[in-house]
C-alpha cells in the first residue's frame, strides 16, 4: 500500500460507506422506516431503495481502492464526490418536503465532511502530480 496523507481518509470513507450499506442493503425495511418514518411495503420501492444502498456498497469498494494508492485513483473520488453531492441535495430536498425525518442529517453531515475533505484531496492531487505546472507550461 502506498502511504499518503490521504490513505486514512479513504479508509474512513470506505468504513463510512460500509456502515451505511450494512444498514441499508442488508436491513432495507428497517433503514427505510428509520429515515422516512414509514413502512416499506411496496416491493418495487423496496427493490429500488435496496439498489440505492447497493450503490453505497460499491463506494465502499471504490474507496478501498483509492486508499491503496490515492494519487493514482483520483477518478474514483471524482465519481464519489459527485455521488455524495447528489445524495446530499436529494436528502435535503426530501427533508424540506417533510418526506424524510431529521435522522438524515447524520448522513448529510457525514457526507458533507467527506465532500469537503475530497476537495482538499483534489487540490493535493493537482499539486503533487504536476498538473499545475503542465497547465502553466501550456499557456506559455
Amino acid at each position: 500500500m502506498l502511504h499518503s496523507p490521504f490513505t486514512k481518509l479513504f479508509l474512513f470513507a470506505s468504513a463510512w460507506n460500509l456502515a451505511g450499506a450494512l444498514f441499508g442493503y442488508f436491513n432495507t425495511a428497517f433503514t427505510f422506516d428509520l429515515i422516512f418514518n414509514k413502512e416499506l411495503s411496496d416491493q418495487l420501492l423496496f427493490a429500488v431503495y435496496k439498489g440505492a444502498w447497493g450503490t453505497t456498497l460499491t463506494y465502499f469498494i471504490g474507496y478501498l481502492l483509492v486508499a491503496h494508492n490515492p494519487r493514482k485513483h483520483y477518478g474514483i473520488v471524482v465519481i464519489g464526490a459527485i455521488g455524495k453531492l447528489g445524495f446530499i441535495i436529494s436528502l435535503l430536498q426530501l427533508y424540506l418536503s417533510d418526506i424524510a425525518g431529521p435522522v438524515i442529517f447524520v448522513i448529510v453531515i457525514g457526507d458533507g465532511i467527506f465532500l469537503a475533505l475530497f476537495f482538499y484531496y483534489f487540490f493535493w492531487v493537482y499539486k503533487t502530480t504536476g498538473l499545475h505546472i503542465k497547465q502553466q507550461q501550456s499557456k506559455a
